[in-house]
């Protein structure tokens, strides 16, 4: 069998040593790298693409939820969060954890949860599909919002504005990941910085320079490059049937 290639995200050494050493008791687990902070684990599953993930939620300047939505359709397709603190429950199975394990944990509790990660991965062969849901951190709180109801998408230095109806929503991911998460049936980029949801697509339009413009249901305008026109013209033939 395939190892389950596994990455241990946790700031204290103590919990990665007990995580680590449970993890290689078990022949069919990989344990590929361990992360002491949450930026770091960014980086490093980015490089290694691991199957599992256990991922601790409070860690100082960027926390497991931060580090989710960094990845976006990076991130490992099992997460497994480990906390000392039982209040980030909710959250952990609204981002769609496998589990969500408590500190301190005994080997019996560690070890179920285990076998869970390990039946899920033989299941799904750890098959990427588009994001359909966008985690996104405002005012203190984790927003969770389907990608469906993104109108539009633009570039902001290193974040994406999400345009929601009236409200925009940071996301700390660029441009060209958003591209290549999302899926080509709903979104297309028009623009180096800007990607529509094609559903709000009212019409395309020329400005008083001869130049293409996207309208969309609200009225909002967006420029078109040139580069991007054909493609636009064939995602809303293939998306209107």
């Amino acid at each position: 069998m395939t190892p389950i290639r596994t990455v241990i995200v946790d700031d204290e050494p103590l919990a990665r040593t007990s995580i680590r050493t449970l993890l290689q008791r078990d022949p069919e687990i990989q344990v590929v790298a361990e992360c002491a902070s949450g930026t770091e684990a960014i980086d490093v599953m980015r490089a290694s693409r691991p199957d599992l993930c256990f991922l601790d939620v409070q860690m100082p300047g960027c926390d497991g939820f931060d580090v989710l939505e960094s990845l976006g359709a990076d991130a490992p397709g099992i997460v497994v969060f480990v906390t000392a603190h039982d209040r980030y429950a909710l959250k952990a199975f609204e981002v769609e954890a496998l589990d969500y394990v408590l500190k301190p944990f005994d080997d019996a509790k560690f070890i179920r949860v285990l076998d869970r990660a390990k039946a899920s991965a033989r299941r799904s062969g750890n098959t990427r599909a588009a994001t359909d849901r966008l985690i996104v951190k405002s005012g203190g709180r984790v927003v969770f919002l389907r990608a469906s109801e993104v109108d539009w998408i633009e570039a902001a230095d290193y974040y994406a504005s999400l345009h929601v109806g009236e409200r925009t929503h940071m996301l700390r991911r660029s441009m060209s990941v958003l591209e290549r998460e999302l899926d080509p049936l709903l979104f297309c980029r028009i623009h180096r910085s800007a990607i529509v949801n094609l559903a709000r697509v009212r019409e395309l339009v020329v400005d008083a320079n001869g130049e293409y413009e996207v309208m969309l249901e609200d009225g909002t305008r967006l420029r078109l490059s040139r580069s991007y026109r054909e493609e636009l013209q064939r995602r809303l033939e293939q998306s209107r049937g």
